[in-house]
């Protein structure tokens, strides 16, 4: 493999696990993508519409502002990108991160952390945020931690 990172999003710590499990498994750099506000329990309160994150997955358009940038994603032919699934997609916030690099040329590669949601077509409709020449794979949905699932999964992609 490749110069690799691994790019998370995580609001509860189930994502921020399995990204260091991912990275430690392949060697590759460790970034999470950290919201310039960071979510309280109320803003992740999904039965309350008025919510911070039912407010922001209601509107499409919405782009959480990112705390941080990563100087150097030049350096990297492949991005995992991981964050929870939030109303059956990406958080907004993953879209704020795609749409501030340049992936062209670069391989990116979505993985989810949801108990009971699939990845579906999580993949493409988080894609049309990178350029058209991004190695766009479909990705994979992860209940849990395990070391030896991640590998295997790792070892299946054509990177």
């Amino acid at each position: 493999m490749k110069k690799a990172l691994v790019a998370y999003f995580s609001a509860t710590g189930n994502t921020a696990k399995l990204a260091k499990c991912l990275s430690e498994a392949i060697q590759a750099d460790l970034f999470e993508i950290k919201p310039d506000k960071t979510y309280t329990e109320a803003d992740l309160n999904w039965h309350d519409k008025k919510s911070r994150s039912s407010v922001e997955m209601n509107d499409i358009n919405s782009r959480p502002k990112i705390a941080d940038t990563l100087g150097n994603m030049g350096d990297y032919d492949t991005v995992f990108v991981g964050f929870p699934i939030w109303w059956y997609t990406a958080p907004r916030i993953i879209n704020t991160f795609l749409e501030s690099y340049d992936f062209s040329g670069k391989t990116v590669i979505p993985f989810a952390t949801s108990g009971s949601s699939e990845m579906d077509d999580i993949a493409d409709k988080i894609k049309t945020s990178c350029s058209a020449k991004t190695n766009f794979k479909s990705g994979k949905r992860f209940s849990d931690y395990d070391i030896d699932t991640l590998k295997s999964w790792v070892k299946s992609i054509d990177i």
